[in-house]
This record gives structure tokens, sequence and C-alpha cells, in this order.
């Protein structure tokens, strides 16, 4: 494990609350961080600790990160897999969402802070229907998404099938998408009127329908094909063009 030695002025500052100092520190820190320092899950950089008022000022954008209890835990790069059917599904909702005027599409690294005394997550892809949007800040959302995706690594299996799982159930995600690529197995899940997930599952012919994005629906199939269907043939299946 990697840390960095902080001036003593500066701890001092993150206990008395004044940062002028601190956040320049951290800022110049973080600014050092080379991808080679998280060519594993069991290598990290160390922050101080800090509040997510903190966090969103401090940290850069091109850093992906994450706020929990008040550290700064840093995200390993992501497989080829990974990146290509994040790009399918960012490209496909964002379609969808502009089409039928429902609401907005984001993307990692941005924020989401589902409740005060949770963590703040930066899903792979997220949804914030139009009635919602005040909850829109200029780097983080204020709450929870309508829906939101999380596309598994192998070393972030366990924090997305489960820590993540109870958080945005916790939090108020009203729609939960959890992808595995390496394992091609998708677990899909909706928010009942009690505020639990319950199984969203594939129809007979394996067609996933949204429940918050009215009118969507995917072949699951889609999610692991490679490569993954056309833009312009989902589109023509949509009757969007």
């Amino acid at each position: 494990m990697l840390e960095w030695p902080l001036p003593t002025d500066c701890s001092w500052r993150m206990n008395g609350r004044s940062h002028t100092r601190l956040l320049p520190a951290i800022k110049a820190m973080a600014r050092e961080v080379e991808p080679k320092y998280l060519s594993s899950p069991s290598e990290r950089l160390v922050f101080p600790k800090m509040t997510y008022e903190e966090f969103l000022s401090a940290v850069p954008e091109d850093v992906h990160a994450e706020w929990v209890d008040g550290k700064v835990v840093l995200m390993t790069p992501v497989s080829r897999k990974h990146q290509e059917l994040s790009r399918f599904l960012l490209t496909l909702l964002a379609h969808f969402a502009e089409a039928y005027d429902l609401g907005t599409v984001l993307f990692e690294p941005f924020q989401m802070k589902t409740g005060r005394q949770l963590p703040g997550r930066a899903p792979d892809i997220l949804f914030l229907a139009k009635g919602n949007l005040s909850r829109l800040k200029s780097n983080y959302v204020d709450g929870p998404a309508d829906l939101v995706i999380e596309i598994i690594s192998p070393d972030s299996r366990s924090r997305d099938r489960k820590e993540k799982f109870k958080e945005y159930e916790l939090g108020g995600v009203r729609e939960h998408w959890i992808l595995d690529p390496e394992r091609k197995n998708a677990e899909l899940y909706w928010r009942d009127e009690h505020g639990k997930f319950q199984s969203l599952a594939p129809d007979k012919d394996g067609i996933i329908r949204s429940l918050i994005l009215s009118g969507l629906w995917v072949e699951e199939s889609w999610f692991w094909q490679e490569p993954h269907p056309p833009l312009l043939s989902v589109l023509r299946k949509w009757k969007l063009i």
C-alpha cells in the first residue's frame, strides 16, 4: 500500500475544518497518480479522510474514485469487455432517452450520492428521469438516480453485488442492473412499494423490459454479443428510424 506523507499543517487544518491549504495539497498529490499504481486490486493510494464536499473539490475529474465513510477509494482500470459493454449501453440509453425526452443519461466517473449517510458512488451508467432533474448538481446527483447500471469487474464483484446493492436499495434507486461480462450473467432489479429490490426477469424470448424507461427493451444476448449489435440495427428494432 502506498501512502503520501502530508504536511503537518494540512492534517491540522483538516481537523480544524479550515481547508485553504489542504485542498491544493491533495490536488497536487492526486495529479501524481499513475496507472501503474493501480495495476492490481491490492495496490491503493491513500488519501487523507475528508468530507464528501472536500472529495468533490479535491479529487481531479480524471481520477476515477468513490467516497466511502470519509475515505477516497480509487478504482482499478477496467477491461476491454467492460468498456465496450458500457459504451454500447450508454449509446443506446442516451438515444432512447433523447428520442422520448425522458431525462438524462450520465456515466462514470460522474458521482451519485443517494443519501446523507451513504457513500458517494460513480456508477458505470445512470439515468435520471425528467421529473427528478432537480437532483442534478454540477458534479454529482444529489439523491438516487432512477436507473443505475453497474458492470462488474473481477475485483469489484463483491462490492457491486453486496455493498452497492444494499446502498442503492436503501438510497431509493428505482431500477438496478448488475452485468457481469466475464461470467455473462445479468441481474436486474426494480424497487417495490416497500423499498425492496425485486428481480426483473427476461421474458421467454430473452427480452428485458425496463419498468423505469417506458417502452425500452433489450435482448439479454446483446450484452454478451461480440461485437455488440450496431446502433442503427437496434434503433430500427425500436422503430426510432
